[in-house]
Formats: C-alpha cells, structure tokens, sequence
C-alpha cells in the first residue's frame, strides 16, 4: 500500500512511520545519516530510518527547528504544511547550522544528534540563537547556467 505525504511531520516530508525526517536533505546530498536506507517505489527513492529511536530524536529536532526558526524564516503556524523550498531550507540549513555548531567533520545526522546529547544533555538546551542565525545565512546551491 502506497503512503499518502504527512501532512503532520515538522517538516512536510514524505509519508510512513519509518520515513526519514530529514529524507529531503539527504537526497540534495547535504548530508548523510548511517541509519538510512534507501527503498525504491515506482520512479522515487524513499529513505527510511533503520531505528525508531533515532527517528524520534530526529522528529524531536525537526519540530524545533521549525518552532525557532519560524520567524525567521517566515514559516506558517506548525498547523499549516511547508512548500518544498522551505523543508529543503529548514533541514539542509539546520544540519548545516548544526554541523557548523559541533565543528562535525562529516554532515552525518544520527552523529549530530547524538553529539548535541551529548554535550547539552537535550536538544531544547542547544545554542539555538547561533543555529537559528547560521540556518537563516544558508542558500542553496545556484544551478548552473547552461551555455548561451
């Protein structure tokens, strides 16, 4: 049976309990994530998240970034879903932000994560003015221009 998209997920990603909460930075290649395995259905590629646990703690995150970087990014109420260039922005801009806060070698989610437990004890006590500020500078890659 198909999955219908999730209306619900922080950050209007594809549908199903197992899909990947940051699927769409993944598949831009701005990062990776040791849990996830792909899945091919029809003409897409789904990700999903191997652990239950860590897609929690992903769910977690994503709902934050959402909440604080809001006004920021000039996100609609949490009631309402995200256009694609929004998700796209608040996860590869928050695990860049993310990535830039624990000086991480590799943009790699699960270890991010993990990290930010490890050093604020919970993902509400990390350094969310420097994410929100380093979230809000990201761009996405310019495509380039075919010659004239």
């Amino acid at each position: 049976m198909a999955s219908e998209p999730d209306l619900d997920s922080p950050c209007g990603g594809a549908g199903g309990e197992r899909a990947c909460v940051f699927g769409k930075a993944l598949l831009a290649r701005a990062a990776t994530c040791e849990l996830a395995q792909r899945r091919p259905v029809a003409e897409r590629e789904l990700l999903e998240c191997a652990s239950p646990v860590a897609r929690i703690n992903c769910e977690t995150l994503a709902a934050l970034l959402r909440e604080r970087s809001r006004f920021a990014l000039r996100l609609p109420p949490a009631s309402r879903p995200l256009m694609h260039i929004q998700s796209l922005r608040l996860q590869c801009g928050g695990l860049a932000a993310l990535r830039q806060e624990f000086a991480a070698a590799a943009p790699d989610v699960h270890r991010m994560v993990g990290s930010a437990f490890e050093k604020h004890g919970s993902l509400t006590e990390l350094p969310w003015a420097s994410i929100v500020a380093a979230l809000a500078a990201w761009q996405p890659r310019r495509r380039a221009r075919p010659p004239a």
